[in-house]
């Protein structure tokens, strides 16, 4: 049964704003697809695509409920607008993973092995970190359901807040690794079309991760402010807060990732591209 949409946001939407991130996001998808198959990048990169397209169908929720609300309506609204960015998150993880991977491979080491002198092996950040994602990710998901039963709201704040707690600390501590890899030489970037040498490079691929992850995280502590602040909150009844905080948060990650676009500085089977760039020089 549809009812007044302030009865489940506290406050009237705006039209006219969600119909037009939602075209936004669209447009992003189609230019995030071109770019994967023109660069012939690792197919993992199709995240983008895809968290381009789930943004806009959370969007194209939000617009229903402002002429129809109920709570399937609001939950799939919920759903798609709260869990998609955590794939971004994702990519970062896989793409630094490969950076660090590709140096061990041309260094002669196992694709699995580390050096004693860096005690993080290269399939740790992707695979720990990814669990980690996909933790978060679970916890998320799992507190928007229960939002759905009658009486457990404060059940489904703790749980969803847990989610985000766990994927706050963890972007934290990706962040410290992926500034421990930029600033350390043994690790290359390969030239993409833009970049005059692989030093280039690497500050492109790094300017997006960092850039990204910084992003993901103040989107993030807004989440946590409005989930612990509750319905009827300040910040949850807010809805200037939530362009800001989260679609700005997450349009301006998109833009970083079509302007700097990170498939050229990798082969489609994963490997990067510097050694072979390198040795052209």
């Amino acid at each position: 049964m549809a009812v007044d949409p302030a009865y489940y946001f506290s406050y009237t939407p705006m039209n006219i704003a969600p119909e037009i991130t939602a075209a936004i996001f669209l447009g992003i998808t189609i230019i995030l697809a071109l770019q994967t198959s023109r660069s012939q990048g690792p197919r993992w990169l199709l995240i983008l695509s895809v968290t381009a397209f789930s943004e806009a169908v959370g969007y194209g929720f939000r617009t229903v409920c402002i002429y129809w609300t109920t709570l399937g309506t609001f939950t799939a609204m919920s759903l798609f607008l709260l869990l998609p960015p955590n794939a971004l998150a994702l990519t970062n993880y896989k793409t630094l993973g490969e950076v660090v991977k590709s140096a061990y491979i041309e260094r002669g080491y196992g694709s699995t092995q580390a050096p004693k002198s860096f005690i993080l092996r290269p399939g740790f950040i992707t695979w720990f970190f990814f669990t980690s994602d996909v933790f978060s990710f679970l916890l998320q998901g799992a507190g928007v359901g229960i939002s759905t039963q009658e009486g457990q709201r404060t059940l489904a704040k703790q749980t969803v807040l847990a989610g985000l707690a766990v994927q706050l600390v963890f972007l934290a501590a990706f962040l410290w690794i992926a500034f421990y890899v930029f600033r350390d030489q043994r690790f290359s970037v390969g030239r993409g079309p833009r970049d005059v040498d692989s030093r280039e490079a690497k500050r492109r691929v790094f300017r997006v991760i960092i850039g990204t992850s910084l992003l993901l995280y103040v989107r993030s502590v807004y989440r946590v402010a409005e989930f612990v602040g509750g319905y009827g909150s300040k910040v949850y009844g807010t809805e200037w807060l939530f362009y800001l905080c989260d679609t700005a948060m997450v349009l301006a990650a998109f833009v970083f990732y079509m302007q700097s676009f990170i498939g050229y500085h990798f082969q489609r089977d994963g490997e990067s591209r510097a050694k072979d760039d390198d040795a052209a020089l």
